[in-house]
């Protein structure tokens, strides 16, 4: 159907202010490809009855539909590559209902993470997920994508907080799986499934949250190291310390030279790697955790720094959270790949990633999070040098290639999306990836929901 015939159908179906131009920033996401979509129209439905007559008219007109969050995606999973209508969830940011006493909100697609969390902290309690970009980052995104972060070491990734979900399912059926129970048998985990799905399976309208009480007191610790085997001794000494830390962290030598000049904590001239582990609860749990971090940090180390105060405590997260703008000034342009291991194998890949560097002439770092094996391995290049971008973009497949080898998957977090596109069935081998197949057909048969993404 041609695009203008699109949007004139469209008018019919949803009111008309739900019908916006086609602005750039809906045709692109953050996975820093530089790759812009086209889309027929762009749709910011301000009902759940409207979600629910675009899939019914989808079906009916074989157009596709891409849901899109807040468009801090990093796979291409919500770039309409192949036209369609682009369908925005920023409109439905109904907190529909809050009950701290019972640890639970449900809120809709397109409230964002920082409002969530926001929420949560002033009535004393602690939505986990921190996948960055909060202010930016919506609810429904969140879940597409199984979103994880820092604190995912502990307290797990989206999945683990998803309690049920509302969504439109073809060809345009509005349906509610699981509910705000704390334990619930009764069906095939559903809500597990759209959870990551990546908006392939239904579009997601809201989500029942589950809160915990907020932690008293977070104390991160941070040790220094000479180098990769040193510092990933220092992570496995952490896990066999017996203390739960909130958060393992990681960061190369080459990320540590990038990011000295805005560090919050001394760093040695020789450094050459870090890890950041925190120690969260009361105030007695959290100080003595932080101890018992520290001792195990300590040996080999060539520094061991234990932030204290509020304002240190944030700065340190700052400039940990900020890390990617730094290291992508320093050629103008860095692919990253968030491809995760086991623990067992994360020294393998650590020594690898700068050997896939020196194969493709491309400089390589990595950081991440280094309890999960889970590795932001990047690669720098000039965006005026499109021979450097391919290098940049061939270093990411064999580093697909290491994180296979080793055992691991080739995403942690980020997700599959456009960008990894084939990479899911290396990864799961035909059975695995059949079933898939199956359950997409089973559940959108027409193949219409964000397209050429995922499978």
């Amino acid at each position: 159907m041609p695009a203008d015939f699109v949007v004139a159908d469209l008018a019919a179906v949803v009111s008309p202010e739900s019908i916006v131009p086609i602005d750039p920033s809906f045709l692109s996401d953050l996975m820093g490809r530089g790759v812009v979509g086209t889309a027929d129209a762009v749709v910011l439905p301000s009902t759940v009855d409207e979600v629910v007559a675009l899939v019914r008219w989808s079906y009916a007109n074989d157009v596709p539909l891409i849901p899109r969050g807040g468009g801090t995606g990093l796979a291409g999973a919500a770039v309409p590559f192949d036209g369609g209508v682009v369908v925005g969830f920023e409109r439905l940011n109904r907190v529909r209902s809050f009950d701290p006493l019972l640890w639970r909100m449900e809120v809709e697609a397109g409230v964002t993470t920082a409002t969530v969390q926001q929420l949560a902290r002033e009535n004393g309690l602690r939505f986990p997920p921190d996948p960055g970009a909060a202010e930016q980052s919506q609810i429904g995104g969140n879940v597409a994508c199984n979103a994880g972060g820092p604190h995912a070491f502990k307290y797990g990734v989206m999945r683990h907080w998803v309690m049920g979900l509302e969504a439109v399912v073809p060809p345009g059926e509005l349906v509610r799986v699981g509910r705000p129970v704390r334990k619930d048998v009764a069906a095939y985990d559903l809500t597990g499934l759209l959870v990551g799905s990546e908006g392939t399976l239904g579009l997601v309208t809201a989500a029942w949250l589950r809160l915990i009480p907020a932690p008293e007191l977070e104390l991160p610790v941070v040790g220094v190291y000479a180098g990769v085997d040193d510092g990933v001794a220092a992570v496995e000494r952490t896990l066999a310390s017996g203390v739960v830390a909130s958060a393992i962290e990681f960061m190369d030598g080459a990320t540590i030279a990038v990011a000295r000049p805005s560090s919050p904590v001394p760093l040695d001239p020789g450094a050459g790697f870090l890890v950041i582990a925190e120690a969260d609860g009361d105030e007695a749990e959290a100080k003595r955790g932080a101890t018992e971090l520290a001792a195990a940090l300590s040996e080999d180390a060539l520094a061991v720094h234990r932030p204290e105060t509020p304002a240190e405590v944030e700065a340190l997260w700052r400039w940990r959270g900020g890390i990617s703008l730094p290291i992508r000034d320093v050629r103008g342009g860095a692919y990253s790949e968030d491809v995760a291991v086991p623990l067992d194998r994360l020294a393998e890949l650590l020594h690898e990633v700068p050997e896939l560097g020196r194969r493709h002439d491309v400089p390589a770092l990595a950081f991440g999070h280094a309890g999960d094996g889970n590795v932001h391995a990047t690669f720098l290049f000039s965006p005026d040098s499109p021979d450097e971008a391919g290098r940049a973009d061939a270093a990411c497949h064999a580093l697909f290639d290491a994180a296979l080898r080793l055992g691991g998957t080739v995403t942690g977090e980020h997700g599959i999306g456009r960008l990894k596109l084939g990479q899911l069935e290396r990864q799961l081998g035909a059975g695995g990836y059949g079933l898939h197949l199956r359950v997409k057909d089973a559940f959108d048969p027409k193949g219409l929901l964000n397209p050429g993404k995922k499978l």
